[in-house]
């Protein structure tokens, strides 16, 4: 009876090790992309304040926006595709060299990406108004904490809804490109549409997936690989909430 007993405690500890561990994890999932949020609209804002002016030149904008001559730079040369697609860029070489890399370096680089990538988002500045991108991005804050929170919570295995959401992802690049050919007024609203319901369904997804693996492999007690495993966590869920920010913008943003 006593063995019973001390195979019980002892199973019990464990698995109060377990959930303060996975409440941990949690705290550094959401923590790292929290300040790669923050380190995103800092570089964005701080960009758009240097590319836009209110001095009247040729380069107008919107309302009372002109581009300084870092924002004909930015935005009207060459220079744009390399900023528009140096985030995937990052994307791919996080995901193909993590294995090579320490946390704390993985970290630096998903670091950078979030950088880089408010630079690349800068110029909703100069498409949308300042009150409308802080209404929207509020918003998106609400509904991903929801859908976080469903995720993380939920008994429901979400696991089959991986591969439909990622063949919605994959529709969705294709229909964009095809877009970007027909401009059709409809076909943005459809898209936009479209991709807040992916996105959403991917951050609860997401959520739930970073909280199986960690009890998959928490056993193992590889706090590197742990460490890797939050980072990568915190780049698919920020990538959520950015592509559902963006969708939302483009359906309720208010156009300067």
């Amino acid at each position: 009876m006593a063995e019973l007993n001390t195979i019980g405690t002892a199973a019990g500890a464990r698995a109060t090790q377990i959930d303060a561990g996975l409440r941990a994890h949690m705290n550094k999932v959401y923590g790292t992309m929290s300040v790669g949020m923050l380190l995103t609209a800092l570089a964005a804002w701080a960009i758009s304040g240097l590319a836009v002016t209110d001095i009247p030149n040729p380069y107008q904008v919107g309302t009372d926006k002109y581009l300084t001559d870092l924002g004909v730079t930015i935005y009207t040369s060459g220079l744009r595709w390399v900023i528009m697609f140096a985030p995937l860029a990052f994307v791919f070489g996080l995901s193909s060299m993590i294995n090579r890399m320490s946390a704390a370096t993985a970290q630096l680089v998903f670091y950078a990406f979030a950088a880089v990538m408010g630079l690349s988002l800068s110029s909703i500045f100069l498409v949308y108004t300042s009150t409308s991108i802080a209404q929207v991005f509020l918003i998106t804050s609400i509904a991903f904490a929801g859908l976080s929170l469903y995720g993380y919570t939920t008994k429901k295995d979400l696991s089959a809804m991986g591969t439909f959401l990622i063949m919605g992802v994959i529709g969705l690049i294709v229909a964009m490109v095809v877009n970007m050919f027909l401009q059709s007024d409809a076909m943005t609203f459809a898209i936009s549409a479209i991709g807040v319901l992916i996105f959403a369904g991917l951050t609860a997804y997401d959520t739930q997936k970073i909280k199986t693996t960690y009890l998959q492999m928490a056993h193992s007690g590889d706090q590197e690989w742990l460490g890797k495993a939050a980072i990568m966590g915190a780049l698919s869920l920020y990538l959520d909430f950015i592509n559902m920010f963006m969708f939302l913008l483009h359906l309720f943003g208010n156009r300067d």
